[in-house]
């Protein structure tokens, strides 16, 4: 176990809040442009929300690795958070988005019980407004598609 490092820097901040971008961005576009390329945004929000929820499980795995008896569990979940997003490539896209949202709130709370642990808890609070801002942008496409389904069923 490590003593308790730095909060995060400057650098890691400002990419960390960098890395919202895409979600932001990809997420407006999808309710921007409901036309041909409306598939294509969502699937490019689906892919790096699978690629940032893999950067999140490999957290652990460097965390594991820097302790001289390495956590095996650590180690185990250090790959689940990239299978998880995998599979969520591989299913409709709504529910992708829907699995990668329930992943993203799974992460954090493995993470709030084992940052301690590695003497990284200070950067708890920064993964917490990533989570919910990435959340949102997540689940915000999944909801306009069910409203959009219950309006049309209103119509007919």
């Amino acid at each position: 176990m490590q003593k308790n490092l730095s909060s995060p820097t400057l650098t890691a901040r400002a990419i960390g809040y960098g890395g919202l971008i895409p979600f932001i961005g990809l997420s407006a576009m999808s309710f921007l442009w409901r036309d041909i390329h409306h598939s294509a945004i969502l699937f490019s929000l689906l892919a790096y929300g699978a690629t940032i929820i893999s950067f999140l499980g490999a957290i652990h795995w460097g965390l594991a690795m820097r302790e001289e008896h390495q956590d095996r569990i650590a180690i185990i979940w250090g790959v689940v958070p990239s299978l998880v997003a995998w599979s969520s490539l591989i299913v409709d896209t709504h529910l992708g988005l829907a699995i990668q949202f329930i992943t993203l709130w799974v992460c954090f709370f493995v993470d709030y019980k084992r940052y301690p642990q590695y003497g990284v808890s200070k950067w708890l609070s920064m993964r917490l407004r990533l989570t919910v801002i990435a959340g949102v942008c997540l689940v915000l496409p999944v909801l306009m598609q069910i409203t959009s389904e219950q309006s049309m069923l209103i119509v007919y």
